[in-house]
C-alpha cells in the first residue's frame, strides 16, 4: 500500500513540474534547426518566420543549420535532443519522402518526433529551354511521347522534391524523360536555362525570374491553383493534365516525448504569428501560402503522406545520393 502510495505521490509531483515548465516555458532562446545548408526553401522559411515566432514566443528564436544525409542528419539532432521545447526543427515534404528512400534511417519519423505545426506550403513550375519546341503542355507531351528519354531534366539531387515532381508527372503523363541529377537546385535551374538541359521542376519563387526574363519558358505550375508570381502561367491540372498535383510543404517539430503544453505553447505562437498581415504578405510575395494546422492535423499529414511517397519511389525505383 506504501509503495502504491509512494507511486501515486510521484506521478503527482512529475506532473506538476511538467506543468510549471509549460508555465514558465520559454525562459532562453529557443534553436530551429535547418536539416539543410543556408539558402534553400527550408532556410528561407525559417528565417521568415523566426523573428516573429520568437517575439510572439517571448525569446529568441535561433536558426542553425546542420545539413546532411538528405536532411536526416538535422533531423536526428533535434530527435536526440533533450525534449524540452528548446531545440526544434523545421523541414519540408522530404520528411515524408526519406523514410522510403533511405533503408536505415537514425530515427523513427512517427515515433521520435513530436509535430509542432504546418508552417506553409510551396509551388513548383514546370520550365523548359526556350530552345525546347514545345509551347504548352499539350506540344510539350506529344515531344515527349514521340521521343521517349531524349529529353532530359535536371533536378536538385536523387530523391528531392525537384526529382521526385517529375517523377509524379513522368506517372501520371505516361512520358519518359532523362533524369540528370545535380548536387543543388541553384546549378540545375542554371543549366535550364543555359540549355545544358531540357527542364525542370524548380520552386516557383526560384524559378519566376527566369520566366518573367524568357530565358525560361513556364509550361505549367503544379500545385491546386495558378501562382501570384507568374499569374501568366497555367497549372498543369488546367493545361491538360488533371490528375497531377503537387506542393512542397514545411512542417516544425520537436523531439518525441516534448510535453503536450509546450508543444501548444509553441504551436498557438507559431499560429499567431502566421497570422501576421505583414508575415503572410512576405511569404505570399516569396511565393509560399501559410497554412497554420494544429499539432495533430501535422501529424495526420505525415501519416497520411509517407506510404504516398512510399509507394511512388517504389514504383519508380527512386533511389537517394
Amino acid at each position: 500500500m506504501k509503495c502504491k502510495t509512494a507511486l501515486i505521490a510521484l506521478l503527482g509531483a512529475i506532473g506538476l513540474t511538467t506543468a510549471v515548465m509549460a508555465q514558465t516555458y520559454p525562459e532562453r532562446p529557443v534553436k530551429l534547426i535547418v536539416p539543410y545548408a543556408p539558402g534553400g526553401s527550408a532556410d528561407i522559411t525559417a528565417r521568415m518566420i523566426s523573428e516573429d515566432w520568437g517575439k510572439t514566443l517571448g525569446q529568441a528564436m535561433i536558426v542553425e543549420n546542420r545539413a546532411g544525409a538528405g536532411g536526416n542528419a538535422g533531423v536526428d539532432a533535434v530527435a536526440k535532443s533533450k525534449p524540452d521545447g528548446y531545440t526544434i526543427g523545421i523541414h519540408t515534404l522530404s520528411l515524408a519522402v526519406n523514410p522510403a528512400l533511405y533503408p536505415k534511417m537514425p530515427f523513427d519519423t512517427l515515433k521520435d518526433l513530436s509535430p509542432i505545426g504546418m508552417v506553409a506550403s510551396s509551388q513548383h513550375v514546370l520550365v523548359v529551354n526556350p530552345k525546347v519546341p514545345a509551347k504548352d503542355l499539350k506540344e510539350l507531351l506529344a515531344l515527349l511521347k514521340s521521343n521517349p528519354g531524349k529529353l532530359t531534366y535536371g533536378s536538385a539531387g536523387n530523391g528531392s522534391t525537384m526529382h521526385i515532381a517529375p517523377e509524379l508527372f513522368k506517372a501520371t503523363s505516361s512520358t519518359f524523360i532523362t533524369h540528370i541529377p545535380y548536387r543543388g537546385g541553384g546549378p540545375a535551374l542554371s543549366d535550364t536555362a543555359g540549355g545544358q538541359v531540357d527542364m525542370s521542376f524548380p520552386v516557383a519563387s526560384a524559378a519566376a525570374q527566369f520566366v518573367q526574363s524568357g530565358m525560361l519558358r513556364g509550361i505549367g505550375v503544379t500545385g491546386t491553383k495558378r501562382s501570384p508570381l507568374m499569374p501568366n502561367v497555367p497549372t498543369l491540372a488546367e493545361a491538360g493534365l488533371p490528375a497531377y498535383s503537387f506542393e512542397t510543404w514545411f512542417i516544425v517539430f520537436a523531439p518525441g516525448g516534448t510535453s503536450q503544453a509546450v508543444i501548444d505553447k509553441l504551436n498557438a505562437s507559431l499560429n499567431t504569428t502566421l497570422g501576421n498581415a505583414t508575415l503572410k504578405a512576405r511569404m505570399t510575395k516569396e511565393g509560399f501560402d501559410p497554412i497554420p494546422s494544429t499539432p495533430a492535423q501535422a501529424r495526420q499529414r505525415l501519416e497520411k503522406e509517407i506510404p504516398v511517397w512510399a509507394k511512388l519511389i517504389k514504383e519508380r525505383g527512386i533511389g537517394a545520393d
